[in-house]
Protein backbone atom coordinates (compact mmCIF):
# COMPACT_ATOMS: atom_id res chain seq x y z
CA UNK A 1 0.00 0.00 0.00
CA UNK A 2 1.79 3.54 -1.22
CA UNK A 3 1.18 7.09 -0.25
CA UNK A 4 -0.47 5.89 3.21
CA UNK A 5 1.60 9.00 5.29
CA UNK A 6 0.24 11.98 6.01
CA UNK A 7 2.56 14.30 4.12
CA UNK A 8 4.93 16.73 6.41
CA UNK A 9 4.88 20.27 4.38
CA UNK A 10 7.60 22.62 4.19
CA UNK A 11 6.59 26.26 4.65
CA UNK A 12 8.46 29.18 4.09
CA UNK A 13 7.54 32.48 4.50
CA UNK A 14 7.94 35.22 1.74
CA UNK A 15 11.51 37.48 1.87
CA UNK A 16 11.22 39.59 4.37
CA UNK A 17 8.25 38.09 6.17
CA UNK A 18 7.45 36.10 9.56
CA UNK A 19 4.43 34.21 8.20
CA UNK A 20 3.12 32.64 4.99
CA UNK A 21 0.59 34.60 3.22
CA UNK A 22 -1.30 33.29 0.07
CA UNK A 23 -4.52 33.87 -1.50
CA UNK A 24 -5.81 30.72 -4.12
CA UNK A 25 -8.00 32.31 -6.86
CA UNK A 26 -10.77 29.79 -9.05
CA UNK A 27 -10.41 27.24 -6.74
CA UNK A 28 -6.81 26.73 -7.28
CA UNK A 29 -5.55 25.04 -4.35
CA UNK A 30 -3.71 22.02 -5.73
CA UNK A 31 -3.37 20.85 -2.32
CA UNK A 32 -6.96 19.91 -1.81
CA UNK A 33 -7.45 15.85 -1.52
CA UNK A 34 -3.52 15.47 0.38
CA UNK A 35 -3.46 14.39 4.12
CA UNK A 36 -0.45 16.52 5.93
CA UNK A 37 0.07 18.15 8.73
CA UNK A 38 2.82 20.98 9.72
CA UNK A 39 4.29 22.68 12.68
CA UNK A 40 2.83 26.00 11.54
CA UNK A 41 -0.94 27.14 12.84
CA UNK A 42 -2.70 27.63 9.88
CA UNK A 43 -5.89 30.17 8.89
CA UNK A 44 -8.01 29.16 6.62
CA UNK A 45 -10.58 31.61 5.13
CA UNK A 46 -12.41 29.50 2.27
CA UNK A 47 -14.93 32.82 0.87
CA UNK A 48 -18.39 30.70 -0.51
CA UNK A 49 -18.58 27.71 -1.60
CA UNK A 50 -19.27 23.83 -0.38
CA UNK A 51 -17.05 21.30 0.75
CA UNK A 52 -15.71 18.67 3.52
CA UNK A 53 -14.02 19.51 6.23
CA UNK A 54 -11.40 16.74 7.82
CA UNK A 55 -9.17 18.07 10.39
CA UNK A 56 -7.94 15.09 12.83
CA UNK A 57 -10.69 12.64 13.03
CA UNK A 58 -13.35 14.90 12.21
CA UNK A 59 -15.18 15.35 9.45
CA UNK A 60 -18.09 17.89 8.42
CA UNK A 61 -19.36 19.84 5.28
CA UNK A 62 -19.44 23.30 4.88
CA UNK A 63 -22.24 25.30 2.81
CA UNK A 64 -21.65 28.78 2.76
CA UNK A 65 -17.97 29.56 3.20
CA UNK A 66 -15.47 28.50 6.05
CA UNK A 67 -13.37 30.14 8.60
CA UNK A 68 -11.09 27.51 10.35
CA UNK A 69 -8.11 27.79 12.64
CA UNK A 70 -5.75 24.40 12.65
CA UNK A 71 -3.08 23.95 15.50
CA UNK A 72 0.51 23.30 14.87
CA UNK A 73 0.89 19.22 13.45
CA UNK A 74 -2.99 18.39 13.38
CA UNK A 75 -3.25 16.53 10.27
CA UNK A 76 -6.01 17.56 8.08
CA UNK A 77 -6.89 17.64 4.29
CA UNK A 78 -7.37 20.85 1.67
CA UNK A 79 -10.71 22.64 1.82
CA UNK A 80 -11.29 23.50 -1.88
CA UNK A 81 -11.04 22.04 -5.27
CA UNK A 82 -12.28 22.65 -8.70
CA UNK A 83 -15.79 21.59 -7.49
CA UNK A 84 -16.03 23.27 -4.37
CA UNK A 85 -17.50 27.09 -5.78
CA UNK A 86 -15.70 29.27 -3.60
CA UNK A 87 -14.58 32.77 -4.77
CA UNK A 88 -11.38 31.98 -3.05
CA UNK A 89 -9.22 30.29 -0.57
CA UNK A 90 -7.03 32.27 1.54
CA UNK A 91 -4.23 30.37 4.01
CA UNK A 92 -2.09 31.94 6.55
CA UNK A 93 0.51 29.81 7.92
CA UNK A 94 2.24 30.97 10.92
CA UNK A 95 4.68 29.27 13.46
CA UNK A 96 3.62 29.09 17.10
CA UNK A 97 6.09 31.78 18.44
CA UNK A 98 6.18 33.74 14.81
CA UNK A 99 5.63 36.98 17.03
CA UNK A 100 8.68 35.69 19.60
CA UNK A 101 8.52 34.02 23.11
CA UNK A 102 8.95 37.40 24.78
CA UNK A 103 6.69 39.40 22.90
CA UNK A 104 3.68 36.16 22.90
CA UNK A 105 4.58 36.47 27.02
CA UNK A 106 2.96 39.98 27.87
CA UNK A 107 -0.14 40.65 29.36
CA UNK A 108 -1.58 42.33 25.95
CA UNK A 109 -1.35 39.03 23.90
CA UNK A 110 -1.17 36.21 26.38
CA UNK A 111 -5.24 35.91 24.20
CA UNK A 112 -3.08 34.48 21.71
CA UNK A 113 -1.57 31.98 23.75
CA UNK A 114 -4.90 30.63 24.73
CA UNK A 115 -6.33 30.87 21.28
CA UNK A 116 -3.48 28.53 19.78
CA UNK A 117 -3.66 26.25 22.84
CA UNK A 118 -7.74 25.83 21.53
CA UNK A 119 -6.69 25.30 18.07
CA UNK A 120 -4.94 21.99 18.97
CA UNK A 121 -8.16 20.18 18.34
CA UNK A 122 -9.50 23.00 14.98
CA UNK A 123 -11.52 25.71 15.37
CA UNK A 124 -14.51 26.56 13.14
CA UNK A 125 -15.83 29.72 13.07
CA UNK A 126 -19.66 30.51 12.63
CA UNK A 127 -21.12 33.27 10.69
CA UNK A 128 -20.55 36.37 12.35
CA UNK A 129 -16.88 35.77 13.18
CA UNK A 130 -16.29 34.88 9.74
CA UNK A 131 -18.12 37.89 8.28
CA UNK A 132 -16.58 40.42 10.02
CA UNK A 133 -12.80 38.30 9.83
CA UNK A 134 -12.90 37.62 6.18
CA UNK A 135 -12.53 40.51 4.55
CA UNK A 136 -10.02 41.69 6.47
CA UNK A 137 -8.09 38.22 5.73
CA UNK A 138 -8.43 39.33 2.12
CA UNK A 139 -7.30 42.84 2.52
CA UNK A 140 -3.66 41.87 3.49
CA UNK A 141 -2.94 40.64 0.02
CA UNK A 142 -2.14 44.11 -0.91
CA UNK A 143 -0.98 45.11 2.50
CA UNK A 144 3.01 46.02 2.68
CA UNK A 145 4.84 43.66 5.53
CA UNK A 146 4.14 45.79 8.88
CA UNK A 147 0.87 46.40 8.16
CA UNK A 148 0.22 42.63 7.20
CA UNK A 149 1.80 41.51 10.82
CA UNK A 150 -0.57 44.44 12.84
CA UNK A 151 -3.60 42.85 11.03
CA UNK A 152 -3.17 39.30 11.51
CA UNK A 153 -2.03 40.08 15.01
CA UNK A 154 -5.35 42.32 15.36
CA UNK A 155 -7.31 39.43 13.60
CA UNK A 156 -5.68 36.65 16.21
CA UNK A 157 -7.26 38.74 19.34
CA UNK A 158 -10.45 38.78 17.74
CA UNK A 159 -10.58 35.41 17.22
CA UNK A 160 -9.65 34.95 20.64
CA UNK A 161 -12.43 36.74 21.66
CA UNK A 162 -15.36 35.27 19.19
CA UNK A 163 -18.19 33.96 20.71
CA UNK A 164 -19.58 31.84 17.70
CA UNK A 165 -17.19 28.44 17.51
CA UNK A 166 -16.58 25.21 17.52
CA UNK A 167 -14.04 22.96 18.19
CA UNK A 168 -13.66 20.11 16.14
CA UNK A 169 -12.41 17.50 17.93
CA UNK A 170 -12.66 16.65 21.99
CA UNK A 171 -10.88 17.65 24.46
CA UNK A 172 -7.30 15.17 24.74
CA UNK A 173 -7.17 14.55 20.70
CA UNK A 174 -4.17 13.32 20.80
CA UNK A 175 -2.58 13.37 17.55
CA UNK A 176 -1.19 16.86 17.71
CA UNK A 177 0.59 15.28 20.88
CA UNK A 178 1.83 12.16 19.96
CA UNK A 179 4.11 12.66 16.34
CA UNK A 180 5.44 9.49 16.68
CA UNK A 181 2.35 7.45 16.40
CA UNK A 182 0.71 9.66 13.73
CA UNK A 183 2.16 7.05 10.84
CA UNK A 184 -0.42 4.00 12.32
CA UNK A 185 -3.09 6.34 12.52
CA UNK A 186 -2.57 8.66 9.58
CA UNK A 187 -2.25 5.13 7.64
CA UNK A 188 -6.29 3.91 8.92
CA UNK A 189 -7.03 7.90 8.24
CA UNK A 190 -5.98 7.65 4.45
CA UNK A 191 -7.22 3.80 4.13
CA UNK A 192 -10.73 4.90 5.04
CA UNK A 193 -10.94 8.20 2.88
CA UNK A 194 -9.74 5.97 -0.22
CA UNK A 195 -12.14 2.89 0.56
CA UNK A 196 -15.06 4.39 2.31
CA UNK A 197 -17.30 3.35 -1.06
CA UNK A 198 -16.56 -0.07 -0.11
CA UNK A 199 -16.74 -2.72 2.72
CA UNK A 200 -13.94 -2.02 5.52
CA UNK A 201 -13.43 -4.86 7.57
CA UNK A 202 -12.28 -4.39 10.92
CA UNK A 203 -10.02 -7.29 10.86
CA UNK A 204 -7.96 -6.25 7.55
CA UNK A 205 -7.65 -2.32 9.67
CA UNK A 206 -6.68 -4.54 12.87
CA UNK A 207 -3.97 -6.44 10.22
CA UNK A 208 -2.84 -3.13 8.71
CA UNK A 209 -1.67 -1.62 12.15
CA UNK A 210 -0.33 -4.79 13.14
CA UNK A 211 -2.63 -4.71 16.29
CA UNK A 212 -5.17 -7.72 17.44
CA UNK A 213 -8.50 -6.48 16.79
CA UNK A 214 -9.23 -5.52 20.37
CA UNK A 215 -6.03 -3.56 20.77
CA UNK A 216 -6.94 -1.36 17.82
CA UNK A 217 -9.76 -0.76 19.33
CA UNK A 218 -8.60 0.61 22.60
CA UNK A 219 -6.33 2.28 20.10
CA UNK A 220 -8.14 4.25 18.14
CA UNK A 221 -10.63 4.93 20.66
CA UNK A 222 -7.47 6.54 22.95
CA UNK A 223 -6.39 8.44 19.88
CA UNK A 224 -10.07 9.86 18.45
CA UNK A 225 -12.11 9.62 21.28
CA UNK A 226 -14.51 8.00 18.66
CA UNK A 227 -14.93 4.08 17.87
CA UNK A 228 -13.71 3.04 14.22
CA UNK A 229 -17.07 2.08 13.30
CA UNK A 230 -18.13 5.61 14.33
CA UNK A 231 -15.36 7.17 12.14
CA UNK A 232 -16.17 5.25 8.96
CA UNK A 233 -20.17 6.20 9.32
CA UNK A 234 -18.96 9.45 9.75
CA UNK A 235 -16.67 10.06 6.77
CA UNK A 236 -19.73 8.26 4.57
CA UNK A 237 -22.56 10.46 5.93
CA UNK A 238 -20.57 13.56 5.24
CA UNK A 239 -20.09 12.53 1.61
CA UNK A 240 -23.65 11.95 1.60
CA UNK A 241 -24.26 15.19 2.88
CA UNK A 242 -22.16 16.46 -0.03
CA UNK A 243 -23.55 14.26 -2.59
CA UNK A 244 -27.53 15.46 -1.74
CA UNK A 245 -26.27 19.20 -1.52
CA UNK A 246 -24.22 19.38 -5.22
CA UNK A 247 -25.58 16.29 -7.10
CA UNK A 248 -29.55 15.33 -9.00
CA UNK A 249 -28.97 12.04 -7.43
CA UNK A 250 -31.98 9.69 -5.71
CA UNK A 251 -31.77 9.67 -1.88
CA UNK A 252 -31.00 5.82 -2.77
CA UNK A 253 -28.47 6.57 -4.98
CA UNK A 254 -26.55 8.91 -2.31
CA UNK A 255 -26.50 5.86 -0.19
CA UNK A 256 -24.31 3.37 -1.96
CA UNK A 257 -22.75 6.10 -3.86
CA UNK A 258 -21.46 6.70 -0.36
CA UNK A 259 -20.49 3.08 1.19
CA UNK A 260 -23.87 2.19 2.90
CA UNK A 261 -25.12 -1.13 1.60
CA UNK A 262 -28.46 -1.05 3.40
CA UNK A 263 -30.47 1.79 3.20
CA UNK A 264 -32.52 1.29 6.22
CA UNK A 265 -29.10 1.44 7.70
CA UNK A 266 -28.15 4.92 5.59
CA UNK A 267 -31.43 6.54 6.88
CA UNK A 268 -30.99 5.71 10.35
CA UNK A 269 -27.40 6.44 10.55
CA UNK A 270 -27.88 9.90 8.56
CA UNK A 271 -31.02 10.61 11.21
CA UNK A 272 -28.66 10.09 14.45
CA UNK A 273 -25.63 12.18 12.95
CA UNK A 274 -27.41 14.90 11.14
CA UNK A 275 -30.87 15.52 13.36
CA UNK A 276 -32.70 15.14 9.99
CA UNK A 277 -33.78 12.68 7.33
CA UNK A 278 -31.65 12.98 3.89
CA UNK A 279 -34.87 14.55 2.32
CA UNK A 280 -35.14 16.98 4.68
CA UNK A 281 -31.09 17.84 4.54
CA UNK A 282 -31.48 18.11 0.77
CA UNK A 283 -34.93 20.54 0.52
CA UNK A 284 -32.80 22.72 2.75
CA UNK A 285 -30.01 22.63 0.82
CA UNK A 286 -32.24 22.75 -2.56
CA UNK A 287 -31.24 26.61 -3.23
CA UNK A 288 -27.17 24.69 -3.42
CA UNK A 289 -27.85 22.23 -5.78
CA UNK A 290 -27.03 22.67 -9.89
Amino acid sequence: MKNLKATYEVIEPAFGSSFYYSKYVQNANIKAHLWHYHPEIELVFVNGGTGKRQIGSHISYYTDGDLILIGSNLPHCGFTDDHTGNKNETVIQMKPDFLGGAFLALPETKNINLLFERAKGGIAFGEETKKAIGERIELMETQPPLEKLLSIISILNELEHAKDYKVLNAEGFALETQLQDNDRINMVFNHVKDNFREVIELDDMANMASMTVPSFCRYFKKVTNKTFTRFVNEYRIVHACKLLTEKQMSVADVCYESGFNNFSHFNKSFKDFTGKSASQYRNEHKALVQ
